[in-house]
């Protein structure tokens, strides 16, 4: 684990020194995030979020340090810690908190310390939560009631933290509005199937060095991540078989021309299985049994749930040990050994750097006016869950075909008058 220093400024990180280089490669990804950059510019001039106090729970990387800046920008006073244990990158951190913005996460924290962090920047006493899978909210609603008075709402950036608050919302427990981030369509079209199938494919090959042309690669889960997941191992030259619960999904993948059958069945065919479906224990032990030896799993959903990672250590007894960073082989007889990436977390994010910036771009751009959307309605709203205002949606995609130098055809009044008429016709 790594070691973390603490300091009377209210942060916990692994070593402020590492700043400079933070700072550049944030700087890097600035390059590529042309709305958050305009809209960086919209919050400075009108501060619309000036005195909100802000939890961030994310994953601190490039990307999300831009998101900050933004924040800061528009008058936010912001705290940081991380959404997933293994996410974060050390030197955005160092950078962040010299910039003044407090950040409690360090890469490689193990359970205890990661919520530690969580409870560390609660202590924000948050007005605005930007939540990503739901802990925040989460621990709020269990832990904190006390905090719950102060929270205009928050918005939900995963799959995974849109379930768990639908849930909340379902029993009747959910005590503020939650934007669910991950449903606009400037996001998950673009985040969950360009940006997830490229970082996933980009960490397993940074963890493994493996080549993907002729492996036999079955996709678990056929949402947009999966999508993307699948699309991109084809276009590497994979053999590509996807396992579903939905039957609309398993049809759009049968028609997408790959091949579509049961976990139990692909069990016992593939060199890689990846699985994203935001569920639990979908790869269990039934499916070891029939793994061949060197099969490789990783995971690319939101939480380390997806593969049964107690059973796996269970059958495999002390036959477990490290091959290099992010890989561990599991022994399960002389026969089968079985290779686990970045401990069955994010592999995009455990392995690599997650998503690239110029699609984080339009994911955090949601974020930012989805922010600025609370601060103005929020207290207005019901304790729901609602999607993110469509004027809002239309905005980033604008903006991203200007940045892009792409025009688009403009309806005339004709069209117009024609499109909201029953009169016409043949």
């Amino acid at each position: 684990m790594a070691t973390a220093v603490q300091s009377p400024r209210s942060f916990d990180i692994k070593d402020p020194s590492l700043a400079a280089d933070g700072r550049r490669r944030i700087d890097w990804a600035a390059r590529e995030m042309p709305v958050l950059r305009q809209i960086r510019e919209s919050f400075a001039a009108e501060r619309p979020l000036a005195g909100i106090r802000m939890l961030v729970c994310a994953h601190i990387t490039t990307e999300t340090a831009n998101l900050a800046r933004a924040f800061q920008a528009g008058g936010a006073d912001a705290v940081l810690c991380a959404s997933n244990p293994l996410s974060t990158q050390d030197d955005v951190a160092a950078a962040l908190v010299e910039e003044g913005i407090p950040v409690f996460a360090i890469k490689g924290e193990d359970n205890e310390t990661y919520y530690r962090h969580i409870r560390s920047a609660m202590e924000h006493r948050p007005q605005l939560v930007i939540d990503d899978g739901a802990d925040v909210v989460t621990m709020l609603h269990k832990d904190r009631q006390d905090l719950l008075p102060d929270v205009i709402g928050a918005t939900e950036e995963t799959t995974t933290g849109v379930v768990r608050d639908r849930a909340l919302e379902k029993e009747g427990l959910l005590r503020f509005p939650v934007v669910a981030v991950n449903d606009a369509q400037t996001k998950h079209f673009f985040d969950n199937r360009y940006g997830t199938g490229q970082s996933t494919i980009d960490g397993i090959l940074r963890a493994t060095n493996i080549l993907l042309a002729g492996k036999t690669v079955v996709v678990v889960g056929y949402g947009w991540c999966g999508k993307g997941i699948a699309m991109r191992l084809r276009g590497m030259g994979a053999r590509v078989i996807v396992t579903e619960i939905d039957s609309v999904k398993a049809l759009e993948a049968a028609m997408d021309g790959f091949a579509v059958t049961t976990i139990a069945r692909a069990a016992a065919f593939g060199d890689l299985f990846v699985t994203a479906t935001g569920n639990v224990n979908v790869i269990d032990r039934v499916h070891f049994e029939q793994m061949k030896d060197g099969a490789i799993l990783a995971n690319s959903g939101h939480f380390n749930s997806e593969v049964n990672l107690a059973a796996l250590e269970e059958m495999s007894g002390e036959g477990r040990r490290t091959l290099r960073p992010y890989v561990e082989e599991f022994v399960l007889g002389p026969e089968q050994r079985l290779i686990v990436l970045g401990e069955g977390r994010l592999i995009n994010l455990a392995a690599a750097e997650g998503h690239p910036a110029s699609v984080m771009d339009m994911s955090f751009a949601n974020q930012a006016l989805a922010s600025g959307y609370l601060v103005r309605e929020g207290r207005s709203l019901e304790p729901r869950v609602y999607r993110v205002p469509e004027e809002i949606d239309d905005e980033i995609a604008r903006l991203k075909l200007a940045a892009m130098g792409i025009e688009i055809d403009q309806l005339t009044a004709e069209q117009e008058k024609y499109l909201n008429s029953w009169e016409g016709g043949t």
